[in-house]
C-alpha cells in the first residue's frame, strides 16, 4: 500500500476524532521551509500542533517511537513560525496522535492514541 495515501487517511482520521473531541482543525498540512505540522486545532483553552503517526499495527515499534528528537525540532521551528503570524493567549501544545489501521484504509474501527503534550521545547 501507498505510505503516503495511508498517511493522509490517518490524518483525516486524526482530523475525525479531534473534532468529535471538541476540538476545530484551524490548519493541516502547514508547511514552511523549516519544517511541516500535519494538525494544527484548537479549543477554548489550547491551541494544539499535532504530529499525526499512522500504521497498521505496533508490532515494529509504536508510532510514537518515529517522532525523533530531530523531528520534534522540526515541528518546534514550524511551530513559531506560525505563531510570528498568529499570535494567540491559548495554552500552546504539542501532541502525537497515532492512528492504527491494520486493515489500511479500509479499516472500519481504528485505534487512536492522543498523546497530548508528547514534547515539549525541552523535549
Amino acid at each position: 500500500m501507498n505510505t503516503k495515501l495511508l498517511g493522509r487517511w490517518g490524518e483525516a482520521a486524526a482530523a475525525d476524532y479531534l473534532r468529535k473531541k471538541g476540538y476545530k482543525i484551524v490548519a493541516s498540512g502547514y508547511r514552511t521551509r523549516l519544517g511541516e505540522i500535519d494538525l494544527i486545532a484548537e479549543n477554548r483553552r489550547t491551541l494544539a500542533f499535532v504530529e499525526v503517526k499512522t500504521r497498521r499495527d505496533d508490532s515494529f515499534a509504536q508510532a510514537r517511537d518515529s517522532v525523533t528528537w530531530r523531528k520534534q525540532g522540526r515541528i518546534l521551528q514550524a511551530a513559531r513560525q506560525y505563531l510570528v503570524s498568529h499570535e494567540t493567549d491559548k495554552e500552546i501544545r504539542l501532541d502525537v496522535i497515532e492512528v492504527y489501521a491494520p486493515e489500511g484504509i479500509d479499516t472500519k474501527k481504528t485505534i487512536i492514541n492522543h498523546i497530548e503534550n508528547a514534547f515539549t521545547e525541552d523535549r
